[in-house]
């Protein structure tokens, strides 16, 4: 098991996607960060069924710098609770692993 971590989350918008994932990694709390468009998403909120298209930001980063993560996804997103769902990286491939490293410290 690594320390490496992907988190989900997901935006209304492609234009708040790219701004998030940008603010992310210019904040080295992620070393890269996917956009996926075309998610539909089916949830309960304020004692209704909504219905969304999003787009999900599929974010690289580590435990280390989890905390620092959240609290910056939460500035940068319009959502007033946004998702963020953190799941380990079992393993990869050592070359990328070291990478990820070496961005998320700024060297």
């Amino acid at each position: 098991m690594t320390e490496k971590i992907i988190v989900f989350s997901n935006c209304g918008s492609e234009e708040e996607a790219r701004r998030v994932g940008r603010g992310l990694v210019e904040a080295r709390v992620a070393v890269c960060v996917n956009i996926l468009p075309g998610v539909q998403s089916i949830y309960p909120w304020q004692g209704a069924i909504e219905e969304a298209s999003e787009w999900m930001l599929v974010i690289k980063s580590t435990r280390a710098v989890f905390d620092r993560l959240c609290i910056e996804l939460r500035r940068l997103h319009s959502y007033e609770l946004p998702e963020v769902l953190a799941v380990p990286v079992i393993t990869g491939s050592e070359d990328y692993l070291q990478w990820m490293d070496r961005e998320l410290a700024g060297k």
